[in-house]
């Protein structure tokens, strides 16, 4: 059964287990937040453009997607926001999920056209590669919203969330974080992965906002796992003491309709196998 860790937010994402806490960004609190194991809630930044990704350089400081006008800011020692990178030449709509990998790569996504537009249809998008300079190249086109991203812990393969093409896709990663061999590594359908996290027996979790669920996926598109959640999940991490805590992202709605909503939650459940984290 599920319990809850946190409620009272608008729409969280990006949830990242860290250092023995949680964070997440709260879209429409404009907060990035963490919160430890017995549900004690600190502020980490504020970012009125909206934060989403989060993610780490190797020397400790946060990243934070800052999804309006598409940037990354770093967060310095001191608590100061400055800006990383722009993706505004890349990112063709709002950027939203993000992963860094161990040299401080990151890899972001973005909506690729707005989706909330009504009769709009999903645009594909490009997946923006950033590294540790903040100088910003594409990383792969033809993306129908790319969401929840993992690198496996070897740092050699990254899999990501096609949320409108039901996959979960799989490129190999070189030295230089170039993505080549391009494959669906996972079909998801009836499923829509949003975000998504990995375990260290080789399967990737996704959380389904359509189908109010999230499901453990092995190379191959079999499911092996699913937790029923009762209302649309978003994302998803492993964490707590011995990696196997799944945490859980719920709100009764997304986009606008969520902005004035507090129904969002962070709700856990614990499972078989253990999580490998992110950088």
């Amino acid at each position: 059964m599920l319990k809850t860790l946190v409620e009272g937010l608008s729409f969280s994402e990006a949830p990242r287990w860290h250092e023995g806490h949680l964070y997440y960004s709260d879209f429409y609190r404009f907060k990035v937040e963490r919160v430890n194991l017995q549900g004690v809630v600190e502020t980490v930044a504020e970012v009125p453009t909206q934060p989403s990704g989060l993610g780490w350089l190797p020397d400790g400081r946060l990243l934070i997607v800052s999804m309006l006008n598409r940037k990354i800011l770093r967060q310095e020692k001191g608590g100061e926001l400055i800006e990383h990178a722009d993706l505004s030449k890349i990112a063709s709509f709002h950027c939203n999920d993000m992963v860094v990998d161990r040299q401080g790569r990151a890899y972001v996504g973005n909506f690729g056209s707005d989706i909330e537009k009504p009769g709009a249809k999903p645009a594909p998008a490009t997946l923006a590669l950033v590294h540790p300079d903040g100088r910003v190249e594409s990383a792969a086109e033809d993306i129908l919203f790319p969401n929840g991203t993992v690198i496996t812990s070897d740092g050699k393969l990254l899999i990501i969330a096609e949320t409108f093409g039901r996959r979960l896709t799989a490129f190999n990663v070189a030295a230089d974080g170039a993505l080549s061999n391009r494959r669906i590594w996972a079909n998801t359908v009836p499923h829509f992965p949003d975000g998504i996290c990995q375990d260290g027996d080789g399967g990737v979790w996704i959380a389904d906002p359509v189908n109010h669920c999230v499901a453990r996926f092995v190379e191959g598109g079999e499911i092996t796992d699913k937790i029923e959640t009762g209302c649309p999940s978003y994302a998803c991490m492993l964490g707590g003491e011995d990696g196997r805590r799944l945490f859980i992202c719920t709100a009764d709605a997304a986009g606008a309709a969520a902005a004035d909503s507090r129904s969002g939650k962070i709700q856990y459940i614990d499972v078989a196998y253990t999580g490998v984290g992110q950088p």
